[in-house]
């Protein structure tokens, strides 16, 4: 699959190179912006307040599926629902929210844990496949938690992560019984 990143920071970055060691042809994008016309599946790592600013400086994103990673920390900022509504207005296609809930510092460390530690996410359907791929291709296991219309409320819900870390994140991990 070919995949664009739009941010090159810890996420954005940290993202592709476990991709590229899956196999994936992965663009990385920075703060020029480019062009993702050619991409399968696009995700978007930047800072929440900046989706805007930085998805006006890319070129062929609508029509494209893609993954948004932004988080609502400090604080919730701008006039639409959630973040992913926001990347939905430029791509006009199938919006995920996912990565936003996991640890880029802690990327390093996923082939070493003795099970797959779990990613949350929220999907239009459209955007279902390709989202399970990548979060399989980076080292975890889906677990979705809604469609796009709960997008806020994950949004909302990093808050909850974030207060239980100790220094450098945590992995977590949801299972049927008998599955640990």
């Amino acid at each position: 699959m070919k995949i664009v990143t739009i941010g090159r920071g810890m996420i954005g970055a940290g993202l592709a190179g476990l991709w590229r060691t899956a196999g994936h042809e992965v663009d990385e994008l920075g703060r020029d912006g480019g062009d993702a016309s050619e991409a399968d599946a696009v995700l978007v790592a930047v800072p929440g307040t900046k989706i805007s600013e930085a998805l006006s400086k890319v070129t062929g994103l609508e029509g494209k599926i893609a993954i948004d990673a932004t988080n609502v920390i400090p604080a919730r900022q701008g006039n639409f629902p959630s973040y992913a509504e926001e990347v939905k207005s430029f791509t006009r296609a199938p919006v995920a929210k996912s990565f936003n809930m996991n640890f880029g510092a802690l990327y390093g460390e996923l082939s070493k844990q003795r099970v797959r530690p779990s990613n949350w996410y929220v999907a239009d359907e459209g955007a279902r496949d390709v989202t399970e791929q990548l979060i399989r291709d980076a080292g975890y296991d889906p677990v979705r938690v809604g469609d796009l219309s709960r997008a806020h409320d994950f949004e909302n819900a990093v808050w909850l992560l974030m207060g239980i870390q100790p220094v450098g994140g945590v992995f977590y991990r949801f299972a049927a019984p008998g599955e640990l």
